[in-house]
């Protein structure tokens, strides 16, 4: 591959489109709902057979077994990695003699018995008015999911039924929601494994003083359910034992929709729909582990993100959808592709050899043309691009989404033919050559979004394959957390600070004088 692109660099896209007329057929793969489009790549076909040996000789077949089987190559936590098993049927026979997964289908199930009853009045509030506001509080995965997927899935929302989320530590979200929500109507989803995570509890214990302050401290087990295994700290809290929705260690936080944490969003689109979302992942799943190499559609995103990464030297990537409703999807997609490829460790606890993930990106559609595409076009930098584009609308007037398919097929081009002529000022020369995937897809229905988010999970596992890193293990997230753990109580006064760094001595020192 080093040789080959030393071969690719000296070619520009233009060129290879040139030279080869039926290149749009040749390089673009169906799975499911989606198309992905890699046309736009500094790729040929020497190159994809050098992207699948590559595959082969680094373990991917055998690492994609290894993980529908139940292995626990999250390795250093000691963990399978199963989220592959929260969307499939059990005739898939996804690892099922592993801990916890024919239990599954059983939280399905009890999760369906409460919707339903949710949505029937059968379970309502402590003045037995109808629970129509949802609020889910957690963060990383357990906001990023649910908030993502609400927003994408607006069109499903059942009549009278609405989405909020609480995810950030400084009371602000919170405080504004209490502003229109009505308590007596309002339901909160407490997502939190161990029901410790800081800025979730803080939240949901600041949720439940402002239930307690309006409806009586009887009313927390009506308003509040959890996804959680620590029943302790549960009944500590108040939740009602019938509100509980478990799931097991062998699903990370950012992998988390298909669990119980989906909890809020089936609340509020039904469990039909969030069914249709499983279905969807599941559809990527079985072309991920049933497709060569060469024609599987994972794969090939991932060997495109080493390409550009590893021999490119491309330190970014943006996520760019034409739609709206998918306006979260690039967040979503920083916390799956940067928690789980920000290492510089290997598996076998040597320093890697190469730059691991990229920073990932973007913007919906047109807003993003507006904001940054100018250093796309005419910037120093190389930056990859993934555009998501439906051909209907996901619920506007289908002449709007016709003018975001004609800007988001014109942005494609223009990146790649770039715009130069005899005796044109050097300031309007765009020097174009710049890669890009389109992945197409008829509308966003949940099968669709299930795909979506299946297709970039599995992208980020070859990479981290290819890599020889955990990509299911987040160790350095916790050294803030517990140094922020330890700051807390010197912040609030309660004792003083007895670290060494002298910066955050001084600013501890202003917040006390302002204060």
């Amino acid at each position: 591959l080093r040789q080959h692109h030393q071969d690719m660099r000296g070619r520009t896209l233009k060129q290879l489109f040139a030279r080869d007329k039926s290149r749009v057929e040749k390089f673009a793969l169906e799975a499911g709902n989606l198309t992905l489009d890699y046309s736009k790549n500094h790729v040929n076909s020497s190159t994809r057979r050098l992207f699948a040996r590559l595959a082969r000789e680094a373990g991917v077949p055998a690492a994609i077994e290894a993980m529908f089987t139940g292995d626990p190559i999250n390795r250093t936590e000691g963990r399978a990695v199963l989220h592959s098993a929260l969307r499939s049927k059990i005739s898939d026979q996804v690892a099922l003699e592993t801990p916890g997964v024919k239990e599954v289908w059983e939280v399905l199930s009890n999760m369906e018995e409460f919707i339903d009853a949710v949505h029937s009045g059968e379970i309502s509030g402590s003045t037995s008015r109808r629970l129509t506001d949802i609020v889910n509080i957690g963060i990383g995965g357990s906001d990023l999911g649910p908030v993502m997927a609400s927003r994408a899935l607006r069109p499903y929302w059942k009549a009278d039924m609405r989405f909020h989320s609480v995810s950030n530590v400084d009371g602000t979200q919170l405080a504004d929601l209490k502003n229109e929500l009505d308590p007596e109507r309002t339901l909160f989803v407490i997502c939190s494994k161990t029901f410790t995570t800081l800025e979730t509890m803080t939240n949901a214990r600041a949720a439940r003083d402002w239930i307690v302050e309006t409806l009586g401290h009887s009313a927390v087990e009506n308003h509040f359910v959890a996804a959680s295994t620590n029943h302790d700290a549960m009944n500590a809290f108040g939740i009602n034992s019938k509100y509980r929705f478990g799931f097991w260690d062998w699903v990370g936080g950012r992998y988390s929709l298909w669990s119980a944490v989906g909890l809020s969003l089936a609340l509020v689109v039904g469990m039909d729909t969030f069914r249709r979302l499983l279905a969807g992942g599941r559809i990527m799943d079985r072309h991920f582990c049933q497709a060569p190499m060469d024609e599987n559609m994972p794969v090939l995103l991932a060997m495109l993100g080493i390409w550009y990464n590893n021999f490119f030297g491309a330190e970014t990537q943006a996520i760019l959808p034409y739609d709206n409703r998918l306006e979260r999807f690039p967040a979503y997609l920083q916390q799956l592709q940067m928690e789980s490829s920000g290492k510089s460790v290997r598996m076998d606890g040597k320093p890697v050899r190469c730059d691991t993930g990229m920073i990932i990106w973007g913007e919906a559609g047109n807003n993003a043309q507006h904001s940054f595409y100018q250093l796309l076009h005419q910037g120093t930098r190389l930056v990859p691009v993934d555009f998501l584009l439906p051909v209907r609308s996901s619920g506007a007037d289908q002449s709007h989404q016709d003018l975001a398919i004609a800007n988001c097929l014109a942005q494609s081009e223009a990146l790649m033919d770039g715009f130069d002529e005899d005796d044109l000022e050097p300031h309007r020369v765009h020097p174009g050559n710049n890669p890009s995937n389109t992945i197409l897809f008829e509308e966003l229905t949940p099968e669709t979004l299930g795909q979506l988010i299946a297709l970039y999970e599995h992208k980020v596992f070859v990479e981290g394959v290819i890599w020889g890193i955990d990509s299911f293990d987040q160790w350095g997230v916790e050294l803030g957390k517990k140094v922020a753990t330890a700051l807390a109580s010197v912040v609030a006064g309660e004792r003083r600070y007895k670290g060494g760094n002298g910066s955050t001595r001084k600013n501890l020192a202003r917040i006390r004088k302002s204060r």
